[in-house]
Order: structure tokens, then C-alpha cells, then sequence
């Protein structure tokens, strides 16, 4: 499934893991190094035949921040067929505007917590212990 072995598409995901854009740049500083919720994510991991922004392999999750290029004539296709085909896989895809990323960040973390099953902060807590239970040390 990952790619390791096609010399030539690893060092394209090194090349974009350098040049990220700026939306990348923001989701990066807050999900890199078990950041978000313990999370590991990945950048820019090759699944052949493509290459996928963001990756956290223990929650099977794909994370894609869509820039211009994504809204040029058959994007939206290609787009699809790469969905489709990671999803056969076994990948959940969430996707992202580059702007959105940039100017709204939190949005996009809160929707990442709501994908990865993190509990919301307005979750009920769960219903407390019958009197007497729980107090013996």
C-alpha cells in the first residue's frame, strides 16, 4: 500500500514535503509530533500511484489540502477517482481549502477531533458511580 520502493516518487513527496503551501505550513505546526491528541500524522506519503498531504496510519485517515490546482477543469474528476481508490483501501478522505486552512485553522482542527472520534469539549461526561463504589483505595 505505502510506497517505498519507486525511488523517483519518494523524492517528489520529499520535494513537496519542502515546499509546502501555506495551508499545509498551518495544519502542519499543530498536528506534527503527536501534537493533536496524540495523533502521529505524516506528510506527503506516497500511496502508489499518488501522493497524499496527510496521513495518520493508525486511524487510517487521509487528510488533503485542495489548492488552486484542484479547481481547474477535471479536478474535480481526478479528484474523485483518487478518493475512490484510497477509500478502496480502507482510508477515510476529508478534504480542505488551502484558504480555509490558512484563515480558519480551528475550523479545520475541530472538524479533524469530529473524524478522528476525539470527544468534543461540550460531550456529556459519563454518568458517575453509584454512591460507595469507587472509593476504596
Amino acid at each position: 500500500m505505502l510506497s517505498n520502493d519507486n525511488d523517483s516518487h519518494s523524492a517528489f513527496a520529499k520535494k513537496l514535503r519542502v515546499n509546502q503551501t501555506s495551508g499545509e505550513k498551518a495544519l502542519w505546526r499543530k498536528i506534527r509530533a503527536k501534537r493533536f491528541y496524540g495523533y502521529k500524522f505524516r506528510r506527503q506519503v506516497p500511496i502508489e500511484p499518488y501522493i497524499v498531504d496527510f496521513i495518520c496510519l493508525d486511524e487510517k485517515l487521509i487528510i488533503e489540502i485542495d489548492g488552486y490546482t484542484h479547481f481547474e477543469k477535471g479536478a474535480k474528476e481526478r479528484d474523485q477517482r483518487r478518493e475512490n481508490y484510497l477509500c478502496s483501501l480502507g482510508f477515510k478522505v476529508v478534504r480542505f481549502k488551502n484558504r480555509t486552512t490558512v484563515e480558519n485553522i480551528e475550523f479545520v482542527l475541530s472538524e479533524l477531533k469530529e473524524s478522528l472520534g476525539v470527544p468534543l469539549k461540550n460531550s456529556p461526561l459519563p454518568n458517575p458511580l453509584p454512591s460507595g463504589e469507587g472509593d476504596e483505595i
